[in-house]
């Protein structure tokens, strides 16, 4: 057994910055320099290994190990999981069925506050639920780049309405791992998470508008 040390430099902020490494690798190669994402991540997870074996005392053999799992877990459930979303887009798109669908949505309403409320929070939501690690965003992203918005307006306003359902995203798997992990039931847990949600549910939609159009524009629709 090897127990965490937190702080194996004797100094809160010395400790934190360093195991902040693999985070700032891993943003700052997609982010600023525009490296491609498996190669980022492959940079993340060396800096990682470095940082648990060099700084905090990791075992080689265990750091190894937790790789290996690591890698396991992010294959089967979650590659397997969004494959499936993946595939599920791909074939509506090629079939037309998407365009029926964003075609529905501008006949339902031109007011762009409400296509953003119907297609990030409500369509997003759905997604997250079925798939989850992001593909909600980019769905929904396309479908509103598709609608008029710009790309970063799209990405930036996908990635506020994906807050509330989060907790239950790609079936329940945050719910899942908590309750494994802590050996809570999960039912209770979901009931609870069920309980916290609600509350951000009200909020998010609201926010979601104040950062389209502001509060004026906002307090309009209603």
């Amino acid at each position: 057994m090897w127990s965490h040390i937190y702080d194996p430099l004797g100094n809160p902020w010395l400790s934190t910055a360093c195991a902040a490494i693999p985070v700032i690798v891993l943003l700052g190669a997609l982010g600023i320099f525009h490296i491609k994402a498996h190669i980022a991540a492959g940079m993340g997870l060396v800096a990682s290994l470095l940082v648990a074996i060099g700084i905090f005392g990791m075992p080689t053999q265990l750091a190894l190990n937790a790789t290996l799992m690591g890698a396991a877990n992010g294959l089967m459930p979650i590659g397997w999981i969004i494959l499936n979303v993946i595939f599920l887009y791909q074939l509506t798109e090629r079939k037309g069925q998407f365009l029926v669908l964003r075609e529905s949505i501008t006949g339902v309403t031109n007011d762009r506050r409400l296509q953003l409320l119907l297609i990030a929070f409500c369509f997003g939501a759905f997604f997250e639920g079925a798939g989850g690690f992001g593909t909600p965003v980019a769905v929904t992203g396309a479908m509103l780049i598709g609608l008029g918005f710009s790309p970063l307006a799209a990405s930036g306003l996908s990635l506020i309405a994906n807050t509330a359902p989060v907790a239950y995203g790609a079936l329940g798997t945050p719910i899942n791992t908590l309750a494994k992990v802590t050996g809570l039931d999960v039912m209770q847990i979901s009931s609870m998470v069920g309980r916290e949600m609600t509350i951000f549910a009200v909020i998010v939609p609201f926010w979601l508008l104040i950062a389209f159009c502001g509060w004026k524009k906002t307090l309009r629709i209603w």
